[in-house]
């Protein structure tokens, strides 16, 4: 994996290269340094956080742990729009694997700020890599960016993707926070899950209410019907307007 470098040498920053990485795999607790050219090909979507989300008295954010129904597990997120965006990367069909606080990276030493742990590690069902970081717009400082930059760069010359995101519109994530509650796998019951795909084939696109009534009593129908839009077997407008009962459903594969 190449050359081994001193967990505080790697911390300091400074006494390391620029691409070298600090990080925890799966089942250890040991933080292993190495240079990104060398360790790419790891696994970081299994890796443990590299360090622990800050918690104190009378902090600004907020931090937390999403229960992930891609990866069965918790993940941990330090803001409310990394929670909001975790959720989007969870409801996202693409995405197989979710890390928080994967690794620390050491910075060219021309930054004034040495190394930088990237919010998220993912990986998409092609296999492909993603890097992601999470701040709104509004508080991307000029330093910032130069961080965000040199961690892109670093990403493109082991053929990663990196992401710098912000906050989700207002009417999707309102939508995806609906859905999620009914992300886990216990909602869905099959009798009516049955009945709504019979009723989508037949008839085409329908509405809420319709699917509701052709799949029995609501309190039974709509957590499924909410679950598999969450899973995306159906689909609907997410993006456009708020979740209600005449929005119109349909089959993930219709056209």
């Amino acid at each position: 994996m190449g050359r081994s470098i001193a967990a505080s040498d790697a911390l300091a920053g400074h006494h390391a290269p620029a691409g070298t990485l600090l990080f925890r795999e799966q089942f250890t607790s040991a933080p292993t340094t190495s240079q990104l050219a060398d360790c790419w090909m790891i696994p970081f979507e299994h890796a443990q956080p590299i360090r622990a989300p800050a918690a104190f008295k009378g902090q600004r954010n907020f931090a937390g742990l999403w229960w992930c129904a891609t990866i069965q597990r918790h993940i941990g997120f330090e803001s409310w729009c990394e929670r909001d965006q975790l959720m989007r990367l969870d409801f996202d069909p693409d995405v197989v694997g979710i890390s928080s606080q994967p690794f620390r990276i050491i910075l060219p030493a021309s930054l004034p700020q040495h190394s930088h742990v990237p919010d998220y590690f993912v990986r998409r069902f092609d296999g492909s890599a993603v890097l992601i970081d999470i701040r709104p717009d509004s508080r991307v400082k000029p330093a910032d960016q130069e961080v965000f930059e040199a961690t892109a760069r670093l990403c493109a010359s082991v053929g990663w993707t990196y992401q710098r995101l912000g906050e989700l519109p207002s009417i999707y994530r309102a939508n995806l926070r609906w859905l999620a509650g009914y992300r886990h796998p216990r909602c869905l019951r099959e009798a009516p899950a049955a009945l709504m795909r019979k009723h989508l084939m037949s008839s085409g696109p329908s509405s809420v209410s319709e699917l509701t009534i052709a799949a029995g009593e609501s309190v039974i129908v709509l957590p499924t019907l909410f679950h598999m839009l969450w899973t995306q077997e159906f689909v609907t407008d997410l993006e456009g307007r708020l979740l209600q009962f005449d929005a119109a459903v349909q089959l993930r594969d219709s056209p």
